[in-house]
């Protein structure tokens, strides 16, 4: 609902100032010009930073995938990030990151020798990417 109301204010401002720039003041190029950054600088912080904070604070849905041949362990959220600890059996490493768009800043645990499916006995096979069933 909260990404909904992001989106018609992101709207409503940029056909505003279309219609204050271009229309009323007759300058179609510079209406079109400032509603292109408008809608472009919404959607990349809408990518980069709220859709993260609108899925933890205020409900949503947020996908992402398990690395091809790992094997997901635990998500848990730390203020505003979250952080995704997944199992990779042919390094033996649990690798415990912060989940970011692009991969700006996004901090990373490697934890060696961690093998926390021996303890289970468990014989499950390792993600397969984006396979759909």
């Amino acid at each position: 609902m909260i990404t909904y109301l992001y989106w018609g204010l992101v709207f409503f401002i940029a056909i505003g100032l279309f219609v204050a720039l271009g229309v009323r003041m007759g300058n179609m190029k510079v209406g079109l010009a400032i509603t292109a950054i408008v809608l472009l600088v919404a959607w990349v912080a809408y990518y980069f930073y709220f859709q993260q904070i609108f899925v933890k604070r205020w409900g949503g849905v947020m996908s992402i995938s398990v690395p091809q041949g790992q094997y997901h362990i635990v998500t848990t959220w730390k203020d505003d990030n979250l952080w995704v600890e997944n199992y990779d059996p042919k390094s033996n490493k649990c690798i415990f990151s912060e989940y970011s768009r692009g991969n700006l800043l996004e901090g990373r645990v490697v934890l060696k020798d961690c093998n926390p499916l021996a303890a289970f006995g468990s014989r499950a096979q390792p993600s397969q990417g984006n396979s759909a069933p």
